[in-house]
Formats: C-alpha cells, structure tokens, sequence
C-alpha cells in the first residue's frame, strides 16, 4: 500500500495573538512547517512548537516568507534575487535555533504564501530562495508544488525535492492553486476533504475547479492549520488515510 507524509503550516501565532491550535496538530500530522518570524511567529512560539514537535517525533520545516507581517505574507514584495536569498537564509537561523535548542533539527524548506506561489512559478525567484538552503544546509529537503520551478531548481542544486498535494484547496487546470481571493479556493466540508486526500494519495490525480483530472506526484499532503475546523478537518483526513491502509510517514 502506499504511503505518504500530512503537513501542515504551525506555529503562525504572534505575541499574544493566536492562530490554529498547534498542540493538537502535532498529534495529527507528520511534518510541521513552522512560522520563521517573518510572516507570524514570535521567538517564544517558534521555541515552543519546536519543542513540542520534538516531543511528539514530528519533523520541523522551516516556513519562510516574504517580510509581510501585516500582510501575513500573503502579499508579494519585490526584492532583488540576492535580497531574497539573505532574507531566507536568516529566517532559516532563526527557527534552526530553537529546533536544536530542541534536540531537533530543521529537515526541510516549505515557502509560504506569495513567496511560495512565486518560487513555484518563476525560476528567478526558486533559484534564490533555493540557494539559501544550499549555503545553509545542504542536507534539507524543499517542499513544493509537483513539477514547480521551485522543485526543478532544488534538484539542479542536489538538494532532496518532495512534491506535495493540498487536501484543503482548489486546484486550476494547469496544477496551481486557486488564489484564495476566488470563490471555491479553499475547501471546508472535512468529509470532502478527506475524500480527496485518499482519492490524491491513491490515484496520484487531482480534480481541478473546471472538473478536469490532472495528474498530482506527492510525497506529502498539506492540510492547513488556520482553516476555521482545521483540527476536525486533518482528524479526519488521518483516519481516512489510515482506514485504506495508507501509510504515515515523514518524508525526510
């Protein structure tokens, strides 16, 4: 049977504001892509979720970003390609701290938000955000859409490349996301969802907004953690998975 690794974006709190609930998360998923400061995430909750992702054996990625807190990242910022390199290899530092203050370590890189749309969409962007983790680590893996030019540019540089799947989003005909600025982009109903996710893992295929099947390689499944029901929904997704007899692993 196959098997396949359940990601999801955590630790996006900051000061006393609060999002998701990252402690039941982590008894859900396999791979945490934690918050590096520049989009959400605090010094004290980038510790804490690393420490309880060590605790609970979940892999630590690093979820770096444009510098877009008001905008929650959300935003795309133009910066200069050798900006952009310094701007992720700083965000790395930062959260590979506290994962080895954890007795941990930050296997892998996931962008978030515009900067993840950007760097899976265009080479310019990819080859500097991958260039950070080639200087930083060369051992970390990138996490990123299936046939990205995010993923070509991590492999040209020798590093591990896993494609993932989004249980929880809309997908247009040619394998991007639907902008969340769209009707329909993000799904809801966790029976769906959870459909979905064993329909992905199965058929490596995916049912765009327009009904059309494309074709989805994953290695990991991201159920996101914001989502209003986020806990119910990846609960759900998990018992589906395992009631096929599908694996779940981490990826790294």
């Amino acid at each position: 049977m196959p098997s396949v690794d359940l990601n999801s974006d955590l630790g996006e709190g900051y000061g006393v504001w609060r999002l998701g609930d990252d402690a039941q998360m982590l008894e859900i998923v396999t791979s945490a892509n934690i918050a590096c400061g520049f989009h959400a995430g605090d010094p004290s909750t980038l510790r804490s979720v690393c420490e309880a992702a060590a605790r609970s054996k979940v892999r630590i990625g690093a979820q770096v970003s444009y510098p877009d807190l008001v905008g929650f990242g959300r935003r795309r910022i133009e910066m200069e390609p050798a900006e952009l390199t310094d701007a992720v290899l700083y965000q790395l530092g930062a959260l590979d701290a506290f994962a080895q203050v954890a007795q941990s370590e930050v296997a892998y890189v996931k962008p978030h938000g515009a900067l993840y749309h950007a760097a899976c969409a265009e080479r310019v962007v990819a080859d500097a955000v991958v260039e950070a983790v080639a200087d930083y680590d060369h051992s970390m893996a990138v996490l990123g859409l299936p046939g990205s030019a995010l993923l070509a540019a991590a492999d040209h540089a020798g590093l591990d490349i896993a494609a993932e799947g989004f249980a929880d989003r809309a997908y247009n005909d040619d394998g991007t996301l639907v902008s969340r600025r769209e009707e329909g982009a993000v799904l809801a109903d966790p029976k769906m969802i959870a459909e979905r996710a064993v329909h992905m893992v199965m058929t490596q295929t995916v049912t765009s907004i327009s009904g059309r099947v494309i074709p989805v390689p994953i290695r990991s499944l991201c159920v996101h953690g914001d989502t209003p029901g986020a806990v119910g929904i990846a609960r759900a997704v998990r018992a589906a998975l395992e009631a096929e007899g599908i694996g779940l692993y981490s990826f790294t």
